[in-house]
């Protein structure tokens, strides 16, 4: 419907600590420091977001749980409704392992 607001929230949580290279494992960082970024905004992660064409929504008001000060999260969708990819080059964890 047109004008209809998407439900974000089952879509994927993406602090920036999770990708902060200046952050430990043990702070929150979930990819290998080689492949973070140094000290990502949210603003940032959505503009990458756009220029990948994935739908994203800034939340500015939500903390990360581990750290309170750390402000700022953004939801992603990486599938779409029919459970293909919105960028097929951007893919999952689960669909990482699978063979053509």
């Amino acid at each position: 419907m047109v004008g209809e607001q998407p439900n974000i929230k089952k879509w994927v949580v993406l602090y920036p600590v999770y990708i902060n290279s200046k952050k430990t494992i043990a702070e929150g960082r979930r990819i290998s420091a080689a492949k973070a970024c140094e000290n990502p905004t949210c603003l940032e992660i959505v503009d990458c977001c756009n220029y990948l064409k994935i739908p994203s929504a800034i939340e500015l008001d939500k903390a990360y749980p581990r750290d309170f000060m750390q402000r700022g999260r953004v939801r992603v969708l990486l599938k779409q409704e029919d459970g293909s990819l919105y960028n097929p080059a951007i893919g999952t964890i689960h669909n990482a392992f699978l063979r053509e």
